[in-house]
């Protein structure tokens, strides 16, 4: 017995909402996290977001996660850092330029508990802010 015809698109999967702007790819070496540390800042009540320009033609937006361990232990850490890849999947977009760097850093004793919707509202307002500034 074959599957039955889906009314998807071809692949299968159901036409997802997320922008066609530019791709966004995660932080990984050092060097870069240290580039995006000398850069502006803003820091707001459940976190600090860090951005720089990085003035190639690349139009290609990266972002990176940090939890020191004021934070707590590695659990904590970690679900810090899931709850920040949560706000930005959700609030980063609107506000973010291509060819830019973010950081976001977790703040101890906040960024665990503060409410999703507040965590969202922060990285729009620091990355007004930011833009603003340039």
């Amino acid at each position: 017995m074959t599957p039955p015809k889906s009314s998807l698109h071809p692949g299968g999967n159901a036409s997802s909402a997320v922008s066609v702007c530019a791709p966004v790819t995660v932080l990984r070496r050092r060097a870069d996290f240290l580039r995006a540390a000398r850069a502006l800042r803003r820091g707001t009540n459940g976190m600090l977001v860090q951005a720089r320009d990085r003035g190639d033609d690349d139009p290609t937006i990266r972002v990176g996660y940090t939890c020191s361990r004021k934070i707590g232990n590695a659990v904590a850490r970690n679900r810090a850092k899931r709850r920040l890849r949560a706000v930005v999947a959700e609030a980063l977009l609107p506000g973010a330029r291509p060819g830019w760097d973010y950081v976001l850093v977790g703040r101890p004793g906040v960024t665990l508990d503060r409410p999703f919707a507040d965590l969202t509202g922060d990285l729009r307002y620091a990355l007004r802010k930011l833009h603003a500034a340039s």
